[in-house]
């Protein structure tokens, strides 16, 4: 077999391949005696068909299918021979398939780059450190009052932060209007679950009261094509209540998942809480900085065919998200491109790092991350039991832990300085809106 290699621009290389006329010949030979044992044909007993015959009847056929596999099998072994590592599979050319000659083709593919990490020792990374005070504890405590309020029936008008309880319906053109009526909903005013101009028109509003506000549909209104009209609503406010919040008492603990009942308790089930959360948030401020490090120091020609796919997960994964269902609907990949990059970069330099310094998986964070997983599910040893079943799901959240221990690899040889922070500075919990 003969070979020659030739750097066609970036990553992509082109292989020349001649297969000689008697491997090919051979191939096609052992096959076709192999098919004269068998060979069911008219007028001959099973197994006694005459090669010739056989020769006739399927050698080409025989020689198109050889042609293949030989073309597949020996493009495995010139990369193997030249030292290749292809990206993805090749655009195979025939230049010369005919029987009796030498078998040539050409295929051009991308290799593999070359990734040399440079020293981590050079990055410069911020630890925010911060802890959960007192004062944390009693403001997350009030906002969990927040989202359990009381509400009681006033004879009053309405006014925000209030409960208002009404029937509507909603025309446009003079026609009611698909998806423009409702009986006895509630919602508090001034939260932002209705239309400005919808809430504008009830504030003041008393229970008893029935008034008409006019609506102009925002475009993004469900149904396109009322979008941008204005739709007349009329109103028939059936009740008031105003809100109040609850007393921190045993009821109000363990609503909350607190068996015993008492505030001290829940300080310190919120506590925990919200010590995990401001651990997982400087984890990810780490991990940021540390994969923004990686990609800032490593520039590296990517492989176009790993970009693309990836754009194309990128794609389907937003497509997911916003509910689109046709292929039509994707999102364009120009926005995809440069995230899409980033992270075939960022992988192979994660793995190179995993290569050289012979990272092995750490198992017992496999299985930590594991159970974290499965406990938010409502039957989490069912879910472990699944996990655990699934190879392609085990292998994500191994490849996750790697990753992990990649960071931490970093974190401990880059120049970490540490910052005062705060919980409320670190999570924006209790600024003012």
């Amino acid at each position: 077999m003969q070979v020659s290699v030739t750097a066609t621009g970036g990553l992509e290389r082109r292989i020349e391949v001649a297969v000689p006329a008697e491997e090919v010949a051979s191939e096609v030979e052992q096959r076709l005696k192999r098919i004269s044992r068998t060979a069911r044909l008219k007028g001959f007993r099973p197994g006694k068909v005459p090669l010739g015959v056989v020769r006739q009847q399927f050698g080409g056929q025989v020689h198109s299918e050889v042609v293949g596999d030989l073309m597949r099998s020996t493009f495995n072994q010139a990369v193997t021979q030249e030292k290749l590592t292809p990206a993805a599979g090749p655009r195979i050319e025939p230049i010369a398939l005919e029987p009796g000659s030498d078998l040539k083709y050409a295929a051009t593919f991308e290799v593999m780059p070359e990734v040399k990490v440079r020293p981590v020792d050079g990055l410069a990374i911020e630890r925010p450190v911060a802890s959960v005070g007192d004062a944390d504890i009693e403001t997350m405590i009030e906002s969990m009052r927040a989202q359990r309020p009381n509400f009681a029936v006033v004879e009053r008008a309405a006014r925000d932060s209030d409960r208002v309880t009404l029937d509507f319906e909603g025309r446009t053109d003079g026609q009611p209007f698909e998806g423009g009526q409702g009986k006895d909903v509630s919602f508090v005013l001034g939260a932002g679950r209705m239309l400005p101009e919808f809430e504008a028109g009830l504030r003041g509003a008393a229970a008893g009261e029935q008034r008409e506000v006019n609506v102009t549909l925002p475009a993004g209104y469900a149904n396109s094509q009322l979008r941008g009209k204005t739709a007349t609503f009329s109103l028939n406010v059936k009740k008031v209540e105003e809100q109040s919040l609850p007393a921190v008492d045993a009821e109000f603990c363990r609503a909350f998942g607190v068996e015993d009942g008492t505030l001290e308790s829940l300080r310190v089930e919120v506590r925990t809480s919200m010590e995990r959360e401001l651990a997982d948030l400087v984890r990810a401020r780490l991990r940021s900085q540390v994969l923004d490090g990686l990609y800032r120091e490593n520039r590296l020609e990517v492989p176009r065919a790993l970009v693309d796919e990836q754009v194309r997960e990128l794609q389907v994964d937003m497509a997911r998200r916003i509910g689109a269902k046709d292929v039509n609907q994707l999102p364009a990949r120009e926005s995809f491109e440069e995230p899409a990059r980033r992270r075939v970069a960022l992988g192979l330099i994660i793995g190179e790092i995993v290569r050289s310094e012979q990272l092995k998986v750490d198992r017992e964070r496999v299985q930590a991350r594991l159970q974290d997983l499965a406990a938010q599910y409502p039957n989490p040893d069912e879910m472990r039991r699944a996990y655990l079943q699934s190879a392609d799901a085990m292998r994500q959240i191994e490849s996750a832990v790697l990753e992990d221990q990649v960071i931490d690899w970093v974190v401990e040889r880059a120049k970490v300085n540490e910052r005062a922070s705060s919980f409320k500075e670190l999570t924006g919990f209790g600024e003012e809106k």
